[in-house]
């Protein structure tokens, strides 16, 4: 009984502090095309292309006509 409530209560903390804006999207990092720009980054849901300074995945959609 508890292993339930808590898989529930899991389940709703994941819907809710989930980023709803990237909730699609998936970044895949791509090293053959890193360059001195940033690390090169392609989403796998929505075809997005970027580079980002910082080596982190893009926490939004890139994708046109979402900005």
């Amino acid at each position: 009984m508890h292993i339930a409530i808590g898989l529930i209560v899991a389940f709703v903390l994941v819907a809710l502090l989930s980023n709803r804006k990237t909730r699609a999207c998936r970044w895949r990092a791509d090293r053959r095309q890193d360059s001195v720009q940033g690390s090169f980054y392609r989403c796998m849901h929505c075809g997005a292309e970027t580079r980002k300074a910082d080596g982190r995945p893009p926490k939004i959609c890139l994708r046109e006509g979402r900005l």
